[in-house]
């Protein structure tokens, strides 16, 4: 089953990964375990950047669903850019949608994925409304890329 983003997505974050020899399995490809992971290193960073980090002790972001589509292979040596969307926003929760290209091939999408983020009190293990001023900069551009590579 391949699941489609939807066109009414809004860019907000793009940050460049590498690609390590480690990410490689047996069959000389990048293993589909760290496609999550690259969606997982943009998410934070654009989480990081816009002054959002989970807060153990407050509130914060938690994963509740995720997928991926694996279009092409990603293979070592490279760079993958990675660029983040953001789809409906409800009362506690937000969408969010990844494409995964190569910073040598960037016209072409080699996975793409996404995840339900729901808002939550972390002392309480319960769901809250998102805050005005976290609303305002998960509809933005948010900040600047805090882990990307010059």
């Amino acid at each position: 089953m391949k699941l489609e983003l939807p066109d009414d997505k809004r860019l907000v974050h793009e940050i460049v990964v590498p690609i390590r020899w480690g990410d490689m399995d047996a069959m000389g490809h990048v293993n589909n375990t760290i496609y999550f992971r690259y969606m997982e290193i943009a998410r934070l960073d654009w989480f990081f950047g816009m002054g959002l980090p989970a807060d153990p002790q407050g509130e914060g972001p938690v994963i509740v669903n995720a997928f991926c589509n694996f279009i092409r292979q990603f293979e070592f040596p490279g760079e993958v850019l990675v660029r983040t969307y953001v789809g409906a926003m409800g009362r506690t929760s937000f969408d969010t949608y990844h494409e995964m290209l190569r910073t040598d091939d960037p016209a072409t999408v080699y996975a793409n994925g996404g995840a339900t983020v729901v808002w939550v009190d972390f002392p309480r293990q319960k769901s809250v409304p998102i805050s005005d001023s976290a609303r305002a900069l998960i509809e933005s551009a948010g900040g600047p890329p805090r882990l990307a590579r010059d």
